[in-house]
């Protein structure tokens, strides 16, 4: 399959500035005069910084990236819509100093900050760093909001990540035998991955095989493919920081009639939550489709785990595509499609494909078959 390589990748521009300004426009709405960002997928999505140490200070009419000397010339390469700090302090402290030494004597300056990717004892710190006049506010997922709904540039990398990712499944084909461990057809992926210029995998390969099918999240292990069962494959890339996810289920062996129609049972609920994906429809809508299909087949209660959630810079951010999930889909957003039935000891199924809200319906990332494959 073809695929946009990261040298081409390498070379889209994203709108770093543009997306500044799109919070900076919102901090009053939330009564906050600067956002403090911490959490590195949020960072990277607003001034470009790969690295793993830095903080960016959004404020009404500024933005500092703080970092640290080991990353003077990658920061100053990638952070163009922002001041570059430099600092001796560690990015957090440096950002607080920068802040007090601002900000002092002012009446009132409220500073969002990321509660959820702020540990208690680096809130603490940081309270103790600035002056009176700061206060210190729990910002709602301002950035998350903006990036569940993906811009062009943003989509071209996820189409070369999902390529990729796609093209390891035909790997994957070769090496599901009986006898063979799951670990060994998950390092073939891997390594293939990598040949291929992925960065590193969105999330530890899985591979379960036989019994091991019924457990959702059965990473790869040294068990053997059995002579007859389903192998479960989920798996994922990372290409120019944009994760991929697809899932696929294979069959070593004679097909058992339950099993057949179990597979088909997926494939069908699948398809009715991949239909019900369009502008105006809730999460929760797209999740109870493939549900209400599986129910009419009796199979419903092995249905565990939700219908899909966003991806992008992370490989899993909102929207929640799970029952009583109320967000609105939108063009744009890029969500997993993926139910699955998992029978305690006996075997499970479970058919994944990530897709975009268009401004008419959706599109399947990606056009690896769903037929059940027996090998």
């Amino acid at each position: 399959m073809a695929f946009a390589g990261p040298e081409l990748l390498d070379s889209f521009q994203m709108d770093h500035q543009g997306r500044q300004t799109r919070v900076q426009n919102i901090l009053a709405r939330h009564r906050l005069d600067g956002l403090l960002v911490n959490h590195l997928p949020n960072v990277r999505y607003l001034c470009g910084f790969t690295g793993t140490a830095g903080v960016l200070l959004v404020a009404e009419n500024r933005s500092l990236f703080f970092t640290d000397g080991r990353y003077t010339s990658q920061a100053h390469d990638e952070v163009k819509a922002s001041k570059v700090v430099i600092a001796q302090l560690p990015p957090l402290a440096a950002a607080a100093k920068w802040i007090a030494a601002n900000h002092k004597g002012k009446q009132r300056w409220r500073l969002g900050i990321e509660g959820e990717h702020l540990s208690v004892a680096a809130r603490s710190r940081l309270a103790g760093a600035l002056p009176g006049g700061c206060q210190l506010r729990q910002a709602p997922a301002l950035v998350e909001r903006l990036r569940m709904v993906k811009d062009p540039q943003e989509m071209d990398c996820i189409r070369a990540a999902v390529g990729l990712g796609a093209s390891l499944f035909d790997r994957a084909l070769k090496i599901i035998r009986p006898g063979v461990k799951e670990s060994e057809v998950a390092a073939e992926m891997e390594y293939a991955a990598h040949q291929a210029g992925a960065q590193e995998m969105s999330f530890s390969t899985i591979i379960a095989a036989g019994k091991r099918s019924a457990l959702p999240h059965g990473r790869a292990s040294a068990a053997r493919i059995p002579s007859s069962g389903f192998v479960v494959c989920d798996f994922g890339v990372i290409l120019t920081g944009y994760c991929s996810d697809m899932t696929r289920t294979v069959h070593v062996g004679r097909v058992s009639a339950a099993e057949r129609r179990g597979y088909q049972a997926v494939l069908s609920a699948q398809q009715a939550s991949i239909d019900r994906v369009r502008p105006g429809v809730s999460c929760g809508e797209v999740d109870r489709a493939g549900r209400k299909l599986l129910k009419k087949e009796g199979l419903a209660r092995y249905f565990t785990h939700s219908t899909g959630h966003g991806v992008g810079l992370e490989i899993h951010e909102t929207p929640r595509v799970a029952a009583g999930q109320t967000e609105v889909l939108q063009p744009g957003m890029v969500i997993t499609i993926e139910p699955g039935i998992y029978l305690p000891g006996q075997w499970g199924v479970r058919i994944e494909d990530m897709v975009v809200v268009t401004t008419s319906g959706c599109e399947v990332l990606g056009s690896t078959s769903k037929e059940l494959i027996t090998l």
